[in-house]
């Protein structure tokens, strides 16, 4: 399949997700029970995030981890805002220190440059995986973190049979933790740790750390 179109299919799905799984939630306690889970996560993975941090939160979905970094200047970004506010859930007027931007991660352009850039659920929802990664490298300061999480296979044989057929229409991408990782490493960055979040039997979900040392070869790429 071509694939800007199994892209596009992927965000039509993935809206109509979002309103099937949060039809029957209440607003006030779905977003207390996200808030504490992106509290648990920052805790886990041991990110101590002053409040002079400038952050992006790249593919935030409609209660992203922007709702968990009060106090903090955020830029949250993802293609599908505009629809999210269909979403009783969605309530960016909350959030006076975010800046919200509708956009495609490949297309995303900015003057910022980001101490910490979160990429949570969202990696294998884009179109172009290796320029979505390069758009985050290139917004990652000297010295910052990149904190990506990932579904990734278990099971080679499993992992080609997605990719040919579309056993999983929401994420147009299908790798492993190994492929997964050079994705970062193969861009300089410095693995500093990889959490294992949640095992299942066809995905293990991981969530990996890393850092940009230094500007190799000149500017930001």
């Amino acid at each position: 399949m071509e694939r800007s179109l199994r892209w596009r299919i992927a965000q039509f799905l993935e809206i109509r997700w979002w309103k099937r799984y949060l039809s029957g939630k209440d607003p006030e306690e779905y977003l207390r029970w996200k808030r504490e889970y992106w509290q648990q996560l920052l805790s886990e993975l041991h990110l101590d995030i002053s409040e002079e941090a400038i952050m992006l939160d790249a593919g935030c979905g409609p209660a992203g981890i922007f709702i968990a970094l009060q106090g903090c200047k955020v830029t949250a970004m993802d293609p599908l805002l505009g629809a999210y506010k269909s979403l009783p859930h969605f309530q960016p007027e909350r959030y006076q220190q975010v800046h919200f931007v509708e956009s495609a991660l490949e297309n995303f352009s900015t003057e910022e440059r980001y101490d910490v850039i979160f990429c949570l659920n969202a990696i294998n929802h884009v179109s172009d995986i290796g320029q979505a990664y390069d758009v985050l490298m290139r917004y990652l300061k000297p010295g910052g973190r990149l904190v990506v999480s990932i579904d990734a296979h278990n099971h080679r044989w499993l992992k080609q049979i997605f990719r040919w057929l579309p056993g999983d229409a929401l994420h147009p991408h299908q790798y492993d933790l190994e492929e997964y990782t050079a994705f970062l490493t193969d861009r300089g960055l410095t693995m500093e740790q990889t959490l294992l979040k949640d095992k299942g039997l066809i995905f293990n979900y991981f969530v990996q750390v890393c850092s940009r040392q230094s500007i190799v070869n000149g500017p930001p790429i």
